[in-house]
C-alpha cells in the first residue's frame, strides 16, 4: 500500500492528516502481512462517501427483490421476473448489473431446482408447483454496485427441499458470526462449511463470493470451503458478498455447454443459495443488501 506522509491528507478522503487518521490502521495491516497473511490494499477499502453511494444502490436492489417476493408464483415465466427486475431498476434510476455483463443476455439470474446459479430467464421456463428458485439481483447506480439473492419456494414444496433452503439461509448466519475486523475470510468460510456438512449437505467449491462496490466483481474472491486463519484479512471498509451454494447431494457441478452460463449439480440434486452484501465495520458488520 502506498502510504502518505504523516502530515499529508489521509488516503481515505476524511480530510484529516494521515497521522491523525489511518496511520495506526495501516501499520496494523503491515504487521499482519509480515506474518505471512493476505491483506487488502487501499483499493479494496471503501471510503465513507463510497459506502453511502453503495448503500443507495442497495436500496434499489432490495426493492426489486421485495417486489419479486410479493409477486412470484407458479405459472409465471422466468422472463416475466426478468422484466420486473429491468423495469423497477431502471425506473429507480439504476441499471441491472448482469445485463450484457461478459455477454450475459438478461437482467437477473433465475436458477431452479438443480441449477446452482446463472440460470438465464426465458419465456419457455415456467415456474411450477414444488420448484425452488433463486433470484439473483445486482444493481449499478451511477457506478456503485449492489448484489444479493433470495430463495423462493413455489407452491407445495417437499420437506426435503424446504430443509435445504432453510439450511442455506442459516449458513449465512453462521458465517456472519465470524465477520469481524481483524478476522480472516477463512474464519467465515470454515463456519459456513462446518455448518453445511453438519446438516448432511455440501458446499460448491468452484464458485464463491466476491468483493463489490466500485465494480460488479472485485477482489477478494470469497471461498466457503476455506480454513480458519486463512484467506484475506477482513478490515473496516471492506465490502463483499456471502453467497454459499449448498447442494443436497455432492458438490460437483458442470456448466451448460449450449448457453455457457447456467451451472448445474452434476448428480442432479437440488441446490440452494441466499446472498447478502456485507460491510465490515469497526465492531462487526453491516448487511448492505439482502
Amino acid at each position: 500500500m502506498k502510504k502518505p506522509g504523516r502530515n499529508d491528507e489521509c488516503w481515505c478522503g476524511s480530510g484529516k492528516k494521515y497521522k491523525k487518521c489511518h496511520i495506526d490502521f495501516d501499520e496494523r495491516i503491515e504487521e499482519i502481512e509480515a506474518e505471512g497473511h493476505v491483506v487488502p490494499d487501499h483499493s479494496i477499502i471503501k471510503t465513507a462517501e463510497q459506502i453511502e453511494k453503495i448503500k443507495e444502490s442497495a436500496k434499489i436492489n432490495i426493492a426489486v427483490l421485495d417486489y419479486v417476493a410479493e409477486h412470484i408464483r407458479a405459472g409465471i415465466s422466468t422472463a416475466e421476473i426478468d422484466r420486473w427486475v429491468y423495469d423497477i431498476t431502471t425506473k429507480m434510476g439504476g441499471i441491472p448489473a448482469p445485463l450484457d455483463y461478459q455477454g450475459f443476455p438478461k437482467s437477473v439470474c433465475t436458477s431452479i431446482n438443480d441449477e446452482v446459479c446463472h440460470g438465464i430467464p426465458s419465456e419457455d421456463i415456467i415456474l411450477k408447483d414444488g420448484d425452488i428458485v433463486n433470484v439473483d439481483c445486482s444493481t449499478n447506480l451511477n457506478g456503485y454496485y449492489s448484489d444479493s439473492s433470495r430463495m423462493f419456494c413455489i407452491g407445495d414444496v417437499s420437506d426435503e427441499k424446504k430443509a435445504l433452503v432453510e439450511a442455506a439461509k442459516q449458513a449465512l448466519s453462521e458465517g456472519l458470526k465470524e465477520v469481524k475486523p481483524w478476522n480472516f475470510l477463512g474464519d467465515m468460510g470454515q463456519a459456513v462449511n462446518d455448518f453445511v456438512k453438519s446438516k448432511g449437505y455440501s458446499v460448491v467449491r468452484e464458485v464463491g463470493g466476491h468483493g463489490i462496490g466500485l465494480e460488479f466483481h472485485e477482489d477478494p474472491w470469497v471461498s466457503y470451503v476455506s480454513e480458519k486463519g486463512t484467506e484475506m484479512l477482513m478490515v473496516p471498509g471492506m465490502i463483499f458478498t456471502i453467497e454459499p451454494m449448498i447442494n443436497m447431494g455432492k458438490p460437483a457441478i458442470y456448466t451448460d455447454e449450449e448457453n455457457g452460463w447456467t451451472i448445474y449439480t452434476k448428480d442432479g440434486t437440488p441446490s440452494a443459495q441466499w446472498e447478502i452484501q456485507v460491510l465490515v465495520t469497526e465492531d462487526g458488520y453491516e448487511i448492505i443488501s439482502y
